[in-house]
This record gives structure tokens, sequence and C-alpha cells, in this order.
């Protein structure tokens, strides 16, 4: 690709005229990609407003971006390996001559159910090829996909639902997770209940487990698939018209819907994923992210396709059928990027070196980190065992709402230090701001993480709620988007990043806000109120610790912590339960009633003195009670 940058010096080249001239710079990047007809105006945005549209006027589609204009060259390559939970079943090959006629399919299926340019369709699929199918599908009508995670609960995916009223759901009749099955069919059963929106349901048959069929609602896909053409031209959208919506975990109040449009979501992506996998034609690129997360959007679908690389779609978990199983797969498909989280390195290192030294490795080129600050330790094993020392680790740091990486290593290129996201890609202006609001200059320093100008797949918008987005991101710090992150720049301008400022705690990779789980533990009859922290985990990142009040007092607390967990379970999902659950009499609280989690943070991750003043608590003869009873 055009966009490649191969050494330090394109590196600094791009970076510094992305600052300087970044209409020049991003026009020149979406070049490279198709348009029906050529943007008027490549940026207007209002950094202050958090307005931004990008390519004005520019028609494009992603889906032919990511399939049509590659066929000529590459239709008979492999687009995606599916490689499924049993590893007893065979992996399938796509390739890009297939992919587009199941997606062209899939797209007639869609609007013969009614779906129109505009319509918003959830997907809750485990991570099979239909998944990715759908997403394109959409894409290819301009319909607006809805990806809920097929972990979370049917109170999670209805709440997701009714948010951006969507009029169909893809799902299956369940799915396969180690040596477990999943009932889908049933969780969506239960959240449509409350969801008046939805028409169509379309099933696909992965587990051929017997399920309910609500006549007129619910469809097999593969029924539907045999009416229809392979032929579906694709729709000519606008640069601004919405893409997708993605939700992600806010400290308070409910998921935040982030919409991402279609033209600089496509640009960033596809550059993005180029440079910072270095990927070089006729490679294996996995990403072990599911596609309910953005990373799975981001790097296991577009960023990918739109490049025409080869991409595989892994259904199952690192752990099973055993520990090798990463490996075996690296090993299997001959993968010369590998893209995983920090959980998973922590969980597969604490395992024996066997299950890494009965695979050849030897293919990988370049490994990656997503999700989560990378712990030294990690980063040595994963730099040492997998990588044989040889590969580059790219440290990657971005969020939902950013669409694609902004800070990272390029491989080959960027001095890598361990547990370091490093530096801003071009285009990422980055600064550090401290608590009065004002820009920390030069090196050797750390605060909130902030970004000052826009770049072009920034979310645009909370889905009917661009007060709830302008407040959440804009006015922390005026003219500045902030992420909810802190960070350091060290001597050498390296960026590494320090974790939440707000109460969003990343386990597992996965962003949780405290505010809905403590709302799901408050729904327990005997619970008064309760707080939310994290701890450190060897192999999570971070943990949550629930302190919790009761009504009164209950004789069997192994029981209640059960049916907390439950209720969070169910409302949230099995990812946000609780790893302790500390009863106490009260929450420490300053005399305007704010509880002071800096305390209880300390207490739980076992810090039993250095409270500061806690004299003008209300309560300051709580904290000794609490640390007595710490679990």
């Amino acid at each position: 690709m055009p966009y490649h940058l191969k050494t330090v010096a394109a590196y600094q080249n791009a970076y510094e005229n992305a600052s300087t001239h970044p209409d020049t710079f991003w026009g020149e990047i979406a070049d490279n990609f198709h348009w029906f007809a050529p943007w008027k105006k490549v940026m207007d945005c209002k950094m202050e407003k958090a307005e931004f549209a990008w390519f004005q006027e520019g028609k494009t589609n992603i889906s032919f971006n990511c399939l049509d204009r590659h066929l000529a060259k590459k239709g008979a390559q492999t687009a995606l390996i599916f490689e499924p939970n049993d590893p007893k079943e065979k992996a399938q090959h796509i390739s890009y001559t297939e992919l587009h006629a199941r997606v062209s399919k899939m797209a007639n299926v869609l609007k013969a159910n009614g779906i129109e340019k505009g319509d918003r369709v959830c997907i809750y699929l485990p991570m099979i090829p239909e998944l990715a199918i759908s997403l394109l599908a959409c894409a290819r009508i301009g319909a607006v996909h809805s990806v809920v995670f097929a972990g979370f609960s049917s109170t999670a995916l209805a709440s997701r639902i009714q948010d951006c009223t969507c009029k169909l759901i893809v799902t299956a009749d369940g799915g396969f997770r180690g040596n477990k099955e999943i009932d889908l069919k049933i969780i969506v059963d239960e959240a449509l209940l409350s969801c008046p929106s939805i028409t169509k349901s379309l099933v696909v048959k992965r587990t051929y487990s017997i399920i309910n069929m609500l006549s007129g609602r619910d469809s097999y896909l593969e029924n539907e698939l045999q009416k229809v053409s392979d032929v579906c031209e694709a729709e000519i959208m606008d640069a601004e018209d919405p893409l997708f919506i993605l939700y992600t975990s806010g400290s308070t109040g409910k998921p935040k819907g982030m919409l991402h449009s279609t033209g600089g979501y496509m640009v960033y992506a596809g550059f993005t994923f180029q440079n910072v996998f270095d990927y070089q034609e006729k490679e294996v690129f996995w990403c072990t992210a599911d596609i309910g997360w953005i990373t799975g959007h981001s790097y296991s679908v577009y960023g990918p396709l739109l490049n025409g690389a080869t991409t595989v779609l892994f259904e199952g978990i690192p752990s099973y059928p055993d520990f090798g199983r990463f490996w075996e797969i690296i090993d299997k498909h001959q993968v010369n990027q590998f893209y995983t989280a920090p959980t998973a390195i922590r969980s597969l290192a604490k395992e024996a070196l066997s299950w890494v030294e009965k695979y050849d490795l030897s293919s990988l080129r370049i490994l990656g980190s997503v999700g989560e600050p990378i712990n030294d330790e990690a980063w040595y094993w994963y730099h040492k065992n997998i990588g044989k020392e040889n590969c580059p680790i790219v440290d990657t740091w971005w969020q939902t709402e950013t669409g694609g990486i902004l800070i990272s290593p390029l491989p080959n290129i960027t001095k890598l230090k361990p547990a370091f996201a490093t530096l801003p890609l071009p285009g990422i202006q980055v600064a550090l701001m401290n608590e009065t609001q004002q820009e920390l200059i030069g090196n050797e320093v750390s605060g909130s993480l902030c970004i000052k100008f826009p770049w072009p797949s920034i979310a645009r918008t909370i889905w009917g709620d661009h007060q709830r987005y302008l407040e959440t991101y804009f006015t922390a710090f005026p003219g500045y988007y902030f992420t909810g992150d802190g960070a350091l720049r060290d001597e050498d301008g390296y960026y590494r990043i320090t974790g939440r400022v707000d109460d969003v705690i990343i386990v597992s990779g996965h962003n949780l806000g405290t505010g809905p789980i403590e709302e799901a533990i408050n729904d327990h009859p005997l619970v008064a109120e309760s707080a939310i922290v994290g701890f450190p985990h060897d192999i999570k990142g971070s943990a949550l610790y629930g302190f919790v009040i009761l009504k009164e007092e209950h004789a069997d607390h192994g029981k209640l912590r059960k049916e907390i967990n439950q209720i969070i379970s169910d409302q949230i999902g099995p990812i946000a339960k609780l790893d302790k659950i500390q009863f106490t009499s009260g929450l420490p609280k300053t005399r305007s009633g704010k509880i002071m989690r800096r305390i209880l943070r300390k207490i739980a991750e076992g810090e039993l003195e250095n409270f500061g003043d806690i004299s003008t608590l209300l309560n300051p003869e709580l904290v000794a009670e609490i640390l007595k009873d710490k679990r």
C-alpha cells in the first residue's frame, strides 16, 4: 500500500505532515480507497462542540472496499480462516470471491426481511463466519449494525436493542465456548419480550439444538439464504452516513452507544492496520478479540479486509481443549501477526512452557497487545517465549470511542520499551493535562491523557444523546478530547498508560462501569448500598471487589455472595461478577455524602495505612472497621 510507513524518517515525516497539513495528509491516505464520488472537503471539525465531519460529500461503501475492489486480483485468496471451537472440526478457508457472494446473499436476506438504509440491526452471534458476514452485509446496504457480545445477559442485550430501536436481530441457536454450550436463542427470546421494535429474528444453526421458533418473527437463516440471489450492488453511502453503533460501559448510567460513520472510520482502520502490523502480501493475521468488541470490529474484520489481508476468526477459548490451543492455531495456519490481550498472555504464562514448545511458532513476525496496559512480566514472557526475541511487540492503546489505534510502536521502526505504548500515530496530537486544565509541556510528566486535534475515526456522537457525548469527553478539558485515562510521558517522550481516572475498571481487557454493577447489586432485597472498586489480579489485570451494606444482618454470607453474583450475571453478564464481596456496616463518605472510593481502593489492594487525613470524613471510624473485616 502506498501509505505503508517503513522507516523512522517516514514515520517522522508522516507525523509532521499530519500535524501541520491534516487536510492534505488524510486526503492522500483516503485516495487509496474506492470512492463513487470525491469529497468536497477533507474535514470540518469543531472540538468544543464535538462536531466532526470527514470527507464531506464523498460517496463510498466500506463493504465494497473490503470485498469488491479486491476481486480482480485477489478473488482466489483466502479472506477468512474460521477456526472452530473444537479442533476436531475442520477449519474453513473462505476466499474473497466466496465471501463476496455470501455477504451479497446475506444483504439480500436483510432486504427481503424489511431492512432498509439507516435501519439498525442487532447482531448477537458467537465467533462464526456469519458474524463477520453480517457486519459486511449491513454495511453493504447501508444498515447500521450494532453487535452485542454474545456473553452478555438478556437484560444487557435488551437495553442495547431498546436504546437504538433495532428492527431485526441476527442470532444463533447456540454457541460453543470450550466444553460449554451456550443457549443463545433462549437469551434472545427473553430479551425480545421487552423489545417491540424487533420485527424479525434470523437464526443461524450452529449447535443444532432444539429451540423455540416464534411464527412470523423467527426464521432460520439457511432457509432465507436459499431464497435470494448472490448479487447485491453496494449502496452508495455518504462518508458521514452511520456505519455502526457499539456500546461501551460508562461509570454511571446506561451504556453509551458510540456511533461511528463510514468514510473516516474506513480510512483510519485501513491505515492503522497496515502500519501497526506491518502487513505484507499473503500474510495471515490473527486478532483473538471477539467481534463484539471494537478490537474485533477494526482488526478482525474491517482493517484486514480493507487491506486485502487473510484474517483468522477463532470461535473458542485459549484453554480448550488444552493450554496449547493458541499456539496450535498459530502453527496450523502459519500466522504472521498475532494480536491478543494481556489477560490471555498472563493466564497462559502461568501454564507449563511445554504447551508452547510443542508447536512451531517460527511463522510469527509481529506480536500485539490490546485492551489494557501490559505489565513488564507479561511483556517479557511474551517476547521471549512466543516471539523467541525476534518479534516486535506492538503495545497498542485506543478505545471504542476512537475507532482505531492511537498510540503504538510501529514494528521495526519504533524502539521498543516494555509496557510502554510508546508514540502516537500520525494525526494523533497527544496532550497530558493537569488538574487546572493546563497542558503539561516537556518530558517526565504525568497527567490526564487528552487528544487536542480530531482524527478521521473519532466517534461522531452517543446515539440519541449528543449532550452526553459532549459532557463525557469534551467538558473536563475544553477544546480537548478527554480519554478517561491517565498517562506518563518519560524522558524519551514515550507514553505509558497508567489506568482509568474515572470509575471504569478494566477487567480482562473489558471496560466495566461501576455504576451499573452497583445498581444490579442494590436490586437484591437485602442490600441497602454497595460500592465497587478494582484491585490487582494476576490474570485479569484488575478484578472487582464489592463493599456491601445489608439492610439487616444475615447469617449465611456465603449464600448472599452467590445470590449477588447471580444478579450481576443476569443483568450484565458473567464477566462483571465480583471476585470478592465484603459485608460492612457502612461506607467511608465525605460530609457531602460522596463515597471515598480512593480509601476503598487502597483497602481492596491490601494497603492497610496511608489513607491520608480521614478526620474530615462523615464516619472516619468506619475505616478501621472495614480493615478489620477485610477478606
